[in-house]
């Protein structure tokens, strides 16, 4: 799963409800409401990733580079980490991997379901916490493809050292998320028309947004987001143990900020 939709508003509720537990109901909605990172691949993709002709997003436009994957896709173990939606997962299946998905919205796990069985794919489906991997040994996976997602949890640390755990030793974390910058802006009705500077970072939906903004915003039910500082989101794979390998930049496309820098950032992590 990735960032909502252009122009849904930013959404908070009060501290003492379960942050997870709101989000996973906001991104089945998100589901039902056709959100584009909610939207499965069609035949056509499938198609084609069996001829090798394939390609998954990390963040919004770039592709992610083929060199960041193995040369041999074929039985490959892949988890595709926060990253429901009928979209990357089933796309890997179809390239050769064998694919497990974990997410928090049963509605994006069902639809990395549905591609499966349209497509005949082996593709496994859990529901789950992304900073708890409990339910997977150590060293289970050869690759982690994790997208633009820990924006949904509070804190990102404990998701580099589940993904390390549960990596073999040379296999590879590949990882997109915001670009902290992004949210000293706020969102894009509260600032990015004009890219006042409203927030210090990081940025907390539940702890920084105004309580008639929070008000306003509540009724849409969208998914909570928390920014990262660089330290956590990079120092923390350095310091679960990754090396990083590979690093680039990327931007929304409806986001005003995005005509002035990126607004993503995509690594590629080896567990030595």
């Amino acid at each position: 799963m990735m960032s909502r939709l252009p122009f849904i508003h930013h959404s908070s509720l009060p501290k003492e409800m379960n942050v997870r537990e709101y989000n996973r109901r906001a991104w089945d909605r998100q589901v039902e409401g056709g959100n584009v990172w909610t939207v499965p691949v069609g035949p056509e993709v499938i198609a084609e990733a069996r001829r090798g002709r394939w390609s998954v997003l990390l963040t919004e436009q770039k592709p992610t580079p083929r060199e960041w994957f193995p040369t041999e896709m074929k039985r490959l173990e892949v988890l595709c980490l926060a990253s429901g939606g009928g979209q990357q997962a089933p796309t890997l299946a179809a390239a050769g991997a064998r694919v497990t998905v974990f997410d928090n919205s049963p509605a994006q796990l069902a639809q990395d379901r549905l591609v499966a069985e349209r497509e005949g794919l082996d593709v496994k489906t859990f529901e789950g916490d992304m900073r708890d991997l409990s339910r997977f040994a150590d060293e289970s996976f050869d690759l982690v493809f994790h997208p633009v997602s820990n924006l949904f949890v509070p804190d990102v640390r404990p998701v580099w050292r589940e993904a390390f755990r549960v990596l073999r030793r040379g296999g590879a974390l590949l990882s997109g998320f915001m670009n902290p910058a992004f949210y000293i802006f706020g969102s894009q009705d509260e600032g990015h028309a004009s890219l006042e500077v409203k927030y210090k970072l990081p940025y907390s939906d539940p702890e920084d947004l105004a309580p008639a903004e929070r008000e306003r915003v509540m009724a849409a039910d969208v998914p909570l987001e928390f920014s990262h500082t660089l330290e956590d989101q990079l120092g923390g794979q350095l310091d679960a143990g990754f090396h990083l390998t590979g690093l680039y930049e990327d931007r929304h496309r409806w986001v005003r900020l995005a005509e002035f820098m990126p607004t993503y950032i995509a690594t590629r992590a080896v567990k030595p």
